[in-house]
């Protein structure tokens, strides 16, 4: 199976706490946020509801954009989403096909 490196953001709610992730399996990474599958800080704050990602070609850009957007102030994470994700809607449903 092919592997598409990913950089992702999921919150709580429109606006709550986000978190930044890089993957290389979006459907099942965000599958186990969803379910609490793993214990940490999206497992403390509910964040379950994928509101923004990107794929990559190449793992190591996925790495550096992870990195640049985690140094980004909250504003700017906000402004990206919006941009994309005016409604703040769960993207869920468009990345599993369900």
């Amino acid at each position: 199976m092919m592997r598409q490196p990913a950089v992702y953001i999921v919150t709580n709610k429109p606006r709550g706490s986000l978190y930044i992730g890089m993957t290389g399996d979006l459907t099942h990474r965000v599958w186990q946020h969803r379910t609490h599958a793993l214990p940490g800080f999206t497992d403390r704050y509910n964040l379950t509801r994928l509101i923004w990602f990107e794929t990559h070609f190449e793992f190591c850009e996925a790495i550096r954009r992870e990195k640049a957007l985690k140094r980004w102030t909250r504003d700017w994470k906000i402004s990206l989403v919006e941009r994309d994700n005016p409604g703040w809607r769960d993207l869920w449903q468009d990345i599993c096909g369900a």
